[in-house]
Order: C-alpha cells, then structure tokens, then sequence
C-alpha cells in the first residue's frame, strides 16, 4: 500500500460502497491502520466543507453523501431520472437481473458487454431492483435482485407469471 496514495483510496471507497463503512472495513481493505484511516479521513472531511460532497459520520461508520445545500438541485435531477421510461437498454438490464437473480454488476456487465453502473443506480432509483446480498468472491461484490414494484411495474402478480427463459428465448 502507498501511504502517499491512501486518501485517494479511502475517497474511492466511500465513493463506490454506497453505504456506510466502518474504519475496520477500510483498514482492512487498504492495509493501513484504523488511527492513520482516521487521520486521512479527518482531512478528507475538512476538503469536503466546501465542495459538492460531505463525508458523514453514522455511529461508527462513514458515508459519502452530496451537501446538504445542494439537496434542492439533486432531488430536480432524480425527479427528471424518474420521469422518462426505461430505455432499451434498462429493460434489457432489468430483463437480465429478472432471469439470472441473484447477479452481480459484473456478470450482468459480462452479458451485455458495456458498463451498467448508471442503469443499475435508474433502475435501483425507480424501486424496481435492489441490493439482496453480497457474493461469496473476492471483493464481495453486491447482488441484485428483482422487488415487488417490478413485478407492478411488468404487470403481473408473480415471477411464476413471466415467460421462462426458454419462451423468451424462442420469440
């Protein structure tokens, strides 16, 4: 590990983790001890006081959040997110998570062959997938699966509802 280099790696797991993260998980991830994650951190907060995001402190954990000022301009651009229909290529993602539950961002990506970071975070925003788990790999990557606002949202009452894969596969 670089010691030069480990603010930039506790910013990059803040950033991607989406989710509060302890001063162990981060140690443990970048190899530096807790009293050196909380120095690096603590400037990280001071840098933030003027920028776009913060770095809040949840009980033991630490998230990245936007600023709170700029809570009015963020709820417009979600809002404007919401208001369109789900591009081809989300209800393609979305038809992939459907069959292939629990997935990884990374094998979803595998199959469609492009990055899937913003449709993830569309459909996630929309209620119609979430975070079910993490993967027994390396990295523990997030699982996604489907909620019941999909099933609303595709007009049936159930999974068993949908056409299996190999109806799909035919048509």
């Amino acid at each position: 590990m670089m010691i030069n280099n480990l603010k930039s790696q506790i910013e990059s797991l803040l950033l991607v983790a989406g989710k509060p993260v302890s001063l162990k998980e981060i140690s443990n991830t970048v190899g530096a001890n807790a009293t050196l994650i909380q120095t690096e951190l603590n400037k990280l907060i001071e840098e933030y006081k003027t920028r776009g995001f913060r770095i809040i402190k949840k009980g033991e954990k630490y998230l990245l959040a936007s600023a709170q000022e700029n809570a009015e301009v963020v709820a417009k651009f979600l809002n404007e997110e919401l208001r369109y229909d789900l591009s081809p290529a989300a209800l393609e993602t979305l038809a992939i998570i459907v069959y292939k539950q629990p997935i990884t961002r990374a094998e979803i990506e595998s199959i469609r062959g492009t990055d899937c970071s913003r449709i993830l975070r569309v459909l996630m925003i929309r209620g119609l997938i979430e975070e079910v788990g993490r993967k027994e790999a390396p990295g523990r990557p997030i699982l996604y699966g489907t909620t019941v606002k999909m099933l609303t949202y595709l007009g049936v009452e159930n999974e068993n509802q949908l056409p299996q894969m190999k109806e799909v596969a035919s048509a």
